[in-house]
């Protein structure tokens, strides 16, 4: 990030710290600064020299905002709010049932005409507008109480996995559970980066290249002006790259040449039904979809085989998902020799603990490519790499960084995969020897863990406290997914 970038952010955030004694979160926060920041720079477009027609309907732009004070900046603004959420494209989404969190009118001043008008956005250069709005989403996801981090995947891994995908010019590429558009903003950059684009090129990697799906609204309104100041999509109708829904609910009707995801975590994908007496349950959500392999209420699993789905022939996938996915039985037994068969599972990189803002996660990424049909299996030997054994992270005191994920990348080798080479932590499990396992369980280990022998091994007291914790709530899903699987519609909130 650069310096002036940094600034910027510094600048915002300190005054969130103002905010917070009116009782808003940093994601509140966030969510104002996207609001305020959409309107300055639309207002921006409008002047010399872009002389632009206004996307902001008449009477609800940013001159509007400055020429108020008071209660009646106040409700001006919530006018404003109600107002755009009805609008069409990326317009809509960002303002989609957005609400003013903001009840101080002064500081809501405060915030429009001293930190947000004074720069002039439409002019920086989009990188230091970009890595700004992501260093601002990064300090949401770090504060663990809001659960923002669970839409926030760590930027190296991200970087490591676009790095070995190597994406290109032309190349359609979508993300089913977006989050805040980390996949996509890098699979961006790595192409507008690598690769000397002429006039279409460049259109098409704007406007077509990329889609993505999110069913939060605060997190898809994140997630679209995260692209918009990358400079991706437009606020024009139809134009917007991402889509506010459940991707899981049905195919979309289009086929992407590359999929770079990690789903929410959680097993189990559940409703909430409100009964009569006024209590309430919650049940599973089994997805029945005709393309899947099998139907279950795992969420991740249902993820796997929506990827699947999405891809056209040859198309390649990096998924992320957690431990459960490898070796779960019955309908994760049927998906992953389903997967085996009719894609080339070709890499497994096994993720170490303490990476992920959201706790209790042991996760991997699972990469594979979709072949055509065949009365023959297309997996012939799956190479597992292992980043978890031996391996110590925590956010603050070491936290991972691109250069630890360089062993990975350089094993992949994805200048060419189908020449690789063991070597400590990379091994290579052939077809035969995947389907002798019990309920074809993909999760691989081989290296000793050394902290089990000695003493002296031993990580610090903080690693240790954060891999228990993240053991037991592990635990705690798992137990809670199976009760209410036992206890169906005898499971009750609220009610008796």
């Amino acid at each position: 990030m650069s310096t002036h970038s940094q600034y910027i952010v510094q600048k915002l955030w300190n005054y969130c710290n103002i905010l917070r004694d009116d009782g808003m979160s940093y994601g509140d926060y966030v969510e104002q600064l996207t609001y305020l920041l959409f309107l300055k720079m639309a207002y921006e477009r409008t002047q010399p020299p872009y002389n632009q027609p206004s996307r902001i309907p008449e009477g609800y732009g940013w001159e509007t905002l400055m020429s108020r004070d008071g209660d009646d900046l106040e409700t001006h603004y919530r006018h404003i709010l109600e107002s755009l959420g009805k609008q069409p494209g990326m317009l809509g989404i960002i303002f989609r049932k957005a609400v003013n969190k903001i009840q101080n009118p002064a500081h809501l001043r405060r915030l429009i005409v001293d930190l947000i008008d004074r720069e002039e956005w439409t002019t920086l250069d989009t990188d230091v507008k970009g890595d700004a709005y992501e260093g601002l989403l990064q300090k949401n996801a770090e504060d663990t109480k809001s659960g923002a981090g669970q839409y926030f995947t760590p930027r190296p891994l991200i970087q490591a996995i676009v790095d070995v995908m190597r994406p290109q010019p032309g190349q359609r590429i979508c993300d089913p559970a977006c989050g805040t558009g980390g996949f996509l903003l890098a699979a961006h950059d790595y192409i507008a980066r690598h690769n000397n684009l002429d006039r279409i090129q460049r259109q098409f990697l704007k406007f077509e290249a990329l889609r993505g799906w999110e069913i939060v609204d605060n997190t898809a309104r994140l997630c679209v002006m995260n692209l918009f100041l990358h400079g991706i999509g437009s606020d024009e109708e139809g134009k917007s790259p991402v889509r506010v829904t459940d991707s899981l609910a049905s195919h979309p009707g289009e086929y992407f040449d590359m999929v770079l995801t990690n789903p929410p975590f959680g097993r189990k994908s559940s409703i909430t039904i409100t009964k009569k007496n006024g209590g309430s349950e919650r049940e599973a959500n089994i997805i029945e979809r005709n393309d899947f392999w099998a139907s279950t209420s795992n969420k991740q699993l249902n993820f796997v085989q929506h990827v699947k789905s999405l891809l056209t022939v040859e198309g390649r996938a990096a998924v992320i998902v957690p431990d459960n996915v490898l070796f779960e039985g019955g309908a994760g037994e049927t998906i992953r020799r389903k997967l085996l068969d009719e894609c080339d599972v070709h890499t497994l990189l096994r993720l170490p603990t303490g990476i992920f803002y959201a706790q209790g996660v042991k996760a991997n990424v699972l990469f594979f490519d979709k072949e055509p049909a065949s009365p023959n299996h297309w997996t012939e030997r799956l190479w597992v790499y292992d980043l978890r054994t031996n391996q110590n992270f925590t956010l603050r005191t070491n936290p991972l960084t691109r250069s630890h994920l360089d062993g990975f990348v350089a094993s992949y080798n994805p200048e060419n995969r189908h020449q690789r080479q063991e070597s400590e932590r990379f091994h290579s499990f052939s077809y035969d020897e995947l389907l002798k396992r019990d309920k074809v369980s993909l999760d691989l280990f081989w290296l000793r863990d050394e902290s089990l022998e000695s003493s002296d091994m031993l990580a610090s007291p903080d690693v240790l406290a954060a891999s228990i914790v993240e053991d037991l709530q592990s635990a705690l899903e798992q137990f809670t997914a199976i009760a209410e699987d036992l206890g169906g519609s005898n499971m009750s909130v609220g009610g008796k």
